[in-house]
């Protein structure tokens, strides 16, 4: 097939899955109907009714599914590599991360208790014994977006079924196949069938989900327009979102240029800037410009690009043309705004070139809303005061980076900085599966991370005993 084509296409209830390098098939695999969701939804809801699986027994199944993922972990990387963006080192990380993130909502499912209530610290409640126990929120809808198609979706399912809520899977139509295979592993594992479930479909199935009275939690990672909607529908339900927004970076007179330049390179270029903590704008200390532009350059220039399944290859495709076609425009707009184009710039087919602008006013739109690609671009402060300035007026985010070896502007910088985390001297891209993650704002609501998520999926559930 052409190159030019979009990564899926839906033929008579079947869904061809293309490889965004190339536009080569896949594979195909069934749409789910209305019926399909009507029985997930009912089978769901009957899982929720049964007595929980007790701990130890879902934390071994967890603790299983893990060590699949980690046995399997080439076969692993070699899907996400194929069926999404990523390069085959990149599919690897990610793959290792999705077994860790699997072994901690393993160590979570253990860790689930309660509390006491001191009821006699009222009059009323003298004679009185309370306490509380953890228990699943309700049916948990999770859609997944198709840049890390196993670990965020490791994140949907792991911590679900650590508290024992059944979860129904919707991945991104266009990488359908790394969470068939974990939901097999669930299964092989000895995960009951109703209590993870996976259907295939675009927007109208997710839309049929999330408006349905039956699921009390929606986890939804995504674009903001689709976090928008899902929040106009969903009803009185609970809500994970997770939004993304625009990575900031800011680079102080004092920072370890080398340093700097390797993280920031990193961040805006991963995954091809489909990232939602992609470093797309990066402020500078203009006695450090010359010299951090340089070292970017130089980094950009040595990057390979070809085939994602080749070792060499440092950085994939878009997912399909009308990603590319959009970030190609967004580079046009720039430049006609005024951008100095440093490096890149130019797209073909579905593959973009890593790009680095410059010059563009604190207002235009790639500083202030997600490029979601590989572009970012560098301005210039003259001392650390305006530095905080425009870190404090940056928009919503979830990370924002800062490199410097000042610990009062580090601390100043963490209570100014528009994002729900602060990464100092690493990329805003720097994550590990355990710590707190999501955005402020528009850029999301709540948080993942493995113990995050298995609080955001329960509630407390009270005893009041009377003597």
């Amino acid at each position: 097939m052409r190159s030019d084509m979009v990564s899926v296409l839906a033929v008579d209830d079947m869904l061809t899955v293309l490889n965004p390098d190339d536009g080569s098939v896949v594979g195909e695999v069934p749409l789910s109907s209305a019926a399909d969701a009507e029985r997930a939804l009912s089978a769901g809801m009957a899982a929720l009714r049964r007595p929980l699986l007790p701990a130890h027994e879902r934390a071994r199944i967890l603790n299983d599914v893990a060590d699949r993922v980690a046995r399997d972990q080439e076969a692993h990387a070699v899907l996400i590599a194929t069926e999404g963006v990523k390069t085959i080192h990149e599919a690897r990380g990610e793959a290792l991360r999705a077994a860790e993130t699997l072994r901690l909502s393993a160590q979570e499912a253990k860790r689930l208790a309660g509390g006491t209530v001191a009821m006699d610290q009222a009059p009323s409640g003298a004679g009185r014994t309370g306490w509380w126990v953890c228990r699943p929120a309700g049916l948990v809808v999770a859609i997944t977006p198709y840049n890390d198609p196993l670990n965020l979706v490791a994140h949907k399912l792991g911590p679900a079924f650590a508290v024992g809520a059944p979860v129904i899977l919707k991945p991104h139509p266009q990488t359908p196949y790394s969470a068939l295979r974990l939901v097999e592993h669930f299964h092989a594992a000895g995960a009951p069938a109703d209590m993870i479930q996976i259907l295939i479909g675009g927007g109208d199935l997710g839309d049929r989900l999330v408006v349905d009275s039956r699921p009390r939690v929606i986890s939804f990672t995504g674009g903001r327009q689709a976090g928008g909607a899902i929040a106009r529908r969903a009803g009185i339900k609970r809500l994970a979102l997770e939004l993304g927004g625009v990575g900031t970076v800011a680079v102080a007179a004092d920072a370890d240029l080398d340093r700097a330049a390797a993280c920031i390179h990193s961040g805006a270029f991963w995954a091809a800037g489909q990232n939602c903590v992609h470093a797309q704008r990066i402020i500078v200390d203009d006695r450090m410009a010359g010299p951090l532009t340089e070292r970017l350059i130089a980094l950009t220039k040595a990057m390979s690009l070809g085939p994602k399944l080749d070792d060499a290859t440092d950085m994939g495709p878009m997912v399909d043309k009308a990603a590319a076609t959009r970030v190609a425009a967004a580079i046009a707009d720039a430049r006609q705004a005024g951008a100095r184009l440093l490096i890149g710039g130019e797209a073909h087919g579905t593959h973009v070139q890593p790009t680095w602008l410059a010059g563009l006013s604190t207002d235009h739109p790639l500083m202030t809303h997600e490029i979601f690609g590989p572009v970012a671009t560098l301005e210039t402060v003259p001392d650390d005061a305006a530095l905080l300035d425009r870190l404090g007026g940056a928009a919503d985010a979830i990370h924002a980076g800062l490199f410097t070896g000042s610990l009062g502007l580090t601390m100043a910088a963490h209570e100014r900085v528009n994002a729900a985390a602060l990464i100092v001297n690493d990329s805003t891209d720097f994550r590990i599966d355990a710590m707190p993650f999501g955005g402020i704002g528009a850029a999301g609501l709540g948080r993942e991370g493995v113990a995050d998520a298995v609080s955001e999926l329960t509630e407390k559930k009270l005893m009041v005993l009377r003597a």
